[in-house]
């Protein structure tokens, strides 16, 4: 037999409202390690949530940064310093002739920082979660509202986090098992 353990506790919600004031009141409660799983964007519910900004900008302004001094560094090398040709009597490296280039590899790796990123930041490639054992949670791509409740909380109880999310609203409130 294999060996679970408690993931969290799941509720399932009817609305967009109704997961917006869950989760206001989850945060109140003094729960940190708490989500919600919607089947469409909900304006707020991230503030309600007390999530912070994602840092996905930053690294992607960072691989741009990046891409643009490589570029610079790559044709400076290559232009005066490798292989120097002089053309009309111009300088071998003349930086306005490296933008077309420096343009292409700032995009190149924002776009690189960008996907890799967004696979570190969410934890991904995941092909199950936990999450995925409530018995009603193939409806959130449907037409329900889901806010869990992660065991690893400081405050979790079992108990009286599933009385909690029952109180504010919560529907086929059920623990969920790694």
């Amino acid at each position: 037999m294999a060996n679970t353990q408690k993931w969290g506790i799941v509720a399932e919600f009817d609305s967009a409202k109704a997961i917006y004031h869950a989760a206001e009141k989850a945060t109140a409660q003094g729960y940190q390690r708490v989500d919600a799983h919607t089947p469409f964007p909900v304006h707020g519910l991230d503030k309600a949530l007390r999530q912070g900004p994602s840092p996905l900008g930053w690294l992607v302004v960072c691989c741009g940064i990046t891409g643009i001094c490589l570029a610079q560094l790559m044709m400076w090398w290559m232009n005066s310093q490798d292989y120097v040709i002089w053309v009309s009597g111009k300088q071998p490296y003349a930086w306005p002739s490296t933008i077309p280039v420096t343009f292409e590899c700032m995009v190149l790796l924002s776009g690189f920082g960008a996907v890799f990123g967004m696979f570190a930041i969410n934890r991904l490639p995941r092909h199950h979660h936990p999450i995925f054992n409530h018995p009603t949670f193939w409806r959130v791509t449907d037409d329900r509202f889901f806010l869990s409740i992660e065991a690893t909380d400081p405050k979790f109880d079992s108990v009286q986090t599933a009385r909690f999310l029952e109180s504010i609203g919560g529907k086929h409130v059920a623990i969920v098992e790694d």
